[in-house]
């Protein structure tokens, strides 16, 4: 009798050991999963995006997943962030792709000139099947996994004195992405390009560091630079986009039902996008001009010049290594 009611006591205990394993691990399971979203602009499309992105994978995802957005650099440079990407720090990464060419330089290719003439070309180009499989798989054996590819914006350059001909570009101490093709872009127009990331952009015009610099005129509308810069030029090229890089090692760790969404959100956030991106730019002009600053368009001559001075850039800086030149063959033949 009291054998078996030992048995039955070490029995009791089994299930309860078993029943609390089993509730440590439902409760493992449902804490959720921390997506922090990273991006060096604010108020603007990537971050339009990336607040579209949030919010569908909080939904989708029943709350499993806890997206937070960190605007303005806030978990560091452009290359801080792309770092703590590749090695998990941070789950999702919002940024222009050549940004990313340290990693991989065929990353900076759609920032050649002359790919697209107009946000329509560029969401078209960012929609090509062959263009999203090369871009969104760069990265991949780096710690990276593409999810998203959209259209941003044209360029444009802000400086503190009127650029209004070709010519007023000569020796002009320029801020570019970093980007060999921008650079020899720049070089081209008789400037003088200086990489720089967003964040040190308004402390070099404020300093004279710079007379001026490449971005978008969503962000620097967003950013106010017209406190510091009034002028725009609005030279259209090259196009800036956006890509959405996710962290491997982070993804590895989702279960598969969670790696669909995210990956299909990415998608539907980025074509969701599309029709409002020709508007925040256009909004983003009237309100420019609204506070003080000042929008310039080169004589028609003169922008046609530039895009045949600009043309060949891509082609030539690519032609010399041979799967930068593959790559570049498959935007181009999309462009097309």
């Amino acid at each position: 009798m009291v054998t078996a009611r030992r048995n039955a006591a070490r029995a009791w205990a089994v299930v309860a050991v078993l029943l609390a394993a089993t509730l440590t691990a439902r409760a493992a399971d449902d804490k959720p999963y921390v997506m922090k979203i990273s991006i060096a602009t604010v108020g603007e499309v990537q971050h339009q995006f990336a607040k579209a992105y949030a919010a569908a994978v909080a939904k989708d995802s029943g709350g499993r997943i806890r997206p937070e957005i960190y605007p303005a650099s806030q978990l560091g440079s452009t290359q801080q962030q792309a770092e703590g990407v590749q090695f998990g720090a941070i789950q999702c990464q919002v940024v222009p792709p050549e940004f990313l060419a340290g990693i991989d330089e065929r990353f900076e290719l759609l920032t050649a000139p002359a790919l697209v003439t107009s946000i329509e070309g560029g969401q078209h180009l960012a929609a090509n099947p062959a263009v999203r499989n090369l871009m969104l798989g760069l990265g991949a054996d780096k710690g990276l996994r593409g999810v998203a590819l959209f259209m941003v914006a044209p360029s444009v350059v802000v400086s503190r004195k009127p650029i209004s001909h070709l010519a007023d570009f000569k020796d002009m101490r320029i801020r570019i992405f970093a980007s060999q093709l921008q650079r020899v872009a720049m070089q081209r127009l008789g400037a003088v390009p200086k990489p720089m990331t967003l964040g040190e952009v308004l402390p070099g015009l404020q300093d004279n560091a710079l007379d001026g610099a490449v971005s978008a005129m969503t962000v620097l509308n967003s950013m106010q630079f017209q406190r510091v810069a009034k002028y725009v030029t609005e030279i259209d090229q090259p196009a800036i986009f956006g890509i959405t890089e996710l962290s491997k090692k982070w993804y590895d760790t989702l279960p598969a039902d969670l790696q669909q969404i995210v990956d299909r959100d990415a998608t539907a956030a980025a074509t969701g996008l599309n029709p409002s991106v020709i508007d925040f730019n256009a909004r983003a002009r009237r309100a420019w001009t609204d506070a003080g600053g000042q929008l310039i368009s080169l004589p028609s001559e003169e922008q046609a010049d530039l895009l045949r001075t600009l043309a060949s850039v891509g082609t030539d800086v690519s032609k010399t290594k041979p799967t930068l030149a593959a790559a570049y063959k498959i935007i181009t033949d999309a462009a097309k």
